[in-house]
């Protein structure tokens, strides 16, 4: 089984070909495809190689479906006794891409 760990936004992910991955939002329009190059650890099923920091001619492509945004957070902050309440809420933004390769190098 081919798979590589790869970084995007600050974040790490495992990518397999055939599978779709939640990453931090892209400049992308759904439909396209981006290549991650920061590859970090790679294996082609038998050998597992790793980078210092990333694999030399590694690389992760990829094709954009969709962008959307995580369920609500609610954040609430309060002060006993001073009367002191805030409420409010964020919902993350990201984008949807499906694994098409996963070159080793």
């Amino acid at each position: 089984m081919t798979y590589a760990i790869f970084t995007a936004g600050g974040h790490q992910f495992r990518a397999e070909p055939g599978k779709t991955v939640r990453i931090p939002l892209l400049d992308a329009e759904p439909g396209s495809k981006v290549t991650f190059d920061h590859v970090l650890l790679a294996s082609d099923g038998t050998h597992v190689q790793t980078g210092t920091p990333v694999l030399k001619g590694a690389k992760v492509t990829a094709e954009v479906v969709r962008h959307g945004k995580d369920k609500k957070i609610r954040i609430f902050r309060f002060a006993r006794r001073w009367g002191y309440r805030r409420h409010a809420g964020h919902r993350q933004q990201f984008t949807e891409v499906r694994i098409a390769d996963v070159k080793v190098g």
